[in-house]
C-alpha cells in the first residue's frame, strides 16, 4: 500500500511529519536512489534514505508508557520548550504524550508512538 513519504518517514521513528517535509524541501531525502520531492508516495518495497541513513517502517509492537509527571514539566513535544516532556523521558524512539497536563500539575500521563 503507497503511503505519503512524509508520513512514511514518521512511521519510521526518524523525525516528525512537518520535520520530514523540511528534510524533502531540502533535497535531503532519496527514493530508491533519485531525489524526493513533497507529495511522493512510497511503499514498503521502496528504499527511501535521509542523508545517508536508510530507513525501514517499524515492524515492532507499539510503545506505550505510563510517567508520574512532575510539576515543571510541560506536555509538549516542542523542543523549543526546554522543559517538554519528550526530552524528560529520553527515550530512544519519537514517542508522544497522550493528552496533557498542566505545567504545574503532576500525575499520570501515558505516553506512545502509536497515532
Amino acid at each position: 500500500m503507497d503511503t505519503s513519504l512524509n508520513k512514511y518517514i514518521s512511521d519510521t521513528g526518524f523525525c516528525s511529519r512537518r520535520e520530514a517535509d523540511l528534510y524533502i524541501e531540502q533535497g535531503r531525502v532519496t527514493i530508491n536512489g533519485q531525489i524526493a520531492s513533497r507529495g511522493n508516495r512510497v511503499s514498503d518495497k521502496d528504499v527511501v534514505h535521509i542523508d545517508d541513513e536508510i530507513l525501514k517502517r517499524k515492524k515492532s509492537s507499539s510503545v506505550y508508557l505510563m510517567l508520574n509527571k512532575p510539576k515543571g514539566v510541560t506536555c509538549t513535544t516542542d523542543q523549543k520548550d526546554k522543559s517538554n516532556i519528550v526530552d524528560f523521558v529520553n527515550y530512544k524512539q519519537r514517542i508522544f504524550p497522550i493528552g496533557r497536563l498542566d505545567k504545574r500539575s503532576e500525575g499520570l500521563i501515558f505516553l506512545t508512538d502509536d497515532g
